[in-house]
């Protein structure tokens, strides 16, 4: 079986180019795709989400980590496709309606991908509407609704309210997440999760979907 450490430590060190040309090599060697991304991206991109947790790397390793993992996964993602390969769920997410901020969002989105997760991600300044269409066009599983001010927090509730009036509450998982949000204002707009970081995110996500 062909090493795989090389690959591993390209994501974790945020080397996009090496893990790019690492997973051409592993392809080429005849490892199969979703053995490199189960077996190789989800453990290195769970080991950064480690080292967050613990303070030894912060925002900017983990972008770059998140590069590195997208990268391979750029490389992978047509012929995991074409194999029929699934995923860990199918999650729509964007920053709400009025907010324009989308590092965390977009940490958040590269973290669950690594994760193993099929993100479609919308980008920022979401309507609500816009989440409803995404989430019954792809049939999500699971919704992630990201904040970073005050002023649009409001908005998550009306996202959340909207699916409700939509009759979709019932067929999707929403979370959220953001410098501003926390536990308590997650449940009190009937979220069903809140994710303090990218690394928590994933981990919620996973319980979510199980659930």
């Amino acid at each position: 079986m062909p090493d795989l450490k090389k690959l591993r430590k390209a994501v974790i060190d945020g080397d996009h180019k090496t893990s790019a040309a690492m997973t051409q090599q592993a392809l080429a060697e005849g490892v199969a795709p979703l053995e490199i991304a189960t077996g190789c991206l989800v453990p290195a991109m769970e080991e950064v989400g480690r080292l967050f947790e613990c303070e030894e790397y912060f925002v900017p390793e983990m972008l770059l980590s998140a590069r590195a993992m997208k990268a391979s996964m750029e490389v992978l993602r047509p012929l995991l496709a074409a194999a029929g390969a699934e995923t860990a769920g199918r999650v729509v997410i964007g920053t709400v309606k009025g907010d324009l901020h989308d590092i965390g969002k977009n940490l958040v989105a590269s973290m669950l991908e690594g994760g193993g997760f099929e993100v479609i991600d919308l980008g920022a300044d979401v309507a609500p509407e816009r989440f409803i269409e995404a989430a019954a066009e792809r049939n999500a599983s699971l919704v992630a609704l990201s904040a970073l001010l005050t002023v649009t927090m409001p908005a998550m509730k009306t996202t959340i309210d909207a699916f409700n009036t939509a009759g979709l509450r019932g067929k999707v998982k929403i979370m959220v997440g953001g410098a501003p949000v926390t536990r308590q204002y997650a449940d009190s707009i009937g979220a069903d999760g809140y994710g303090e970081s990218a690394a928590a995110a994933v981990a919620l996500a996973r319980k979510l979907v199980a659930a």
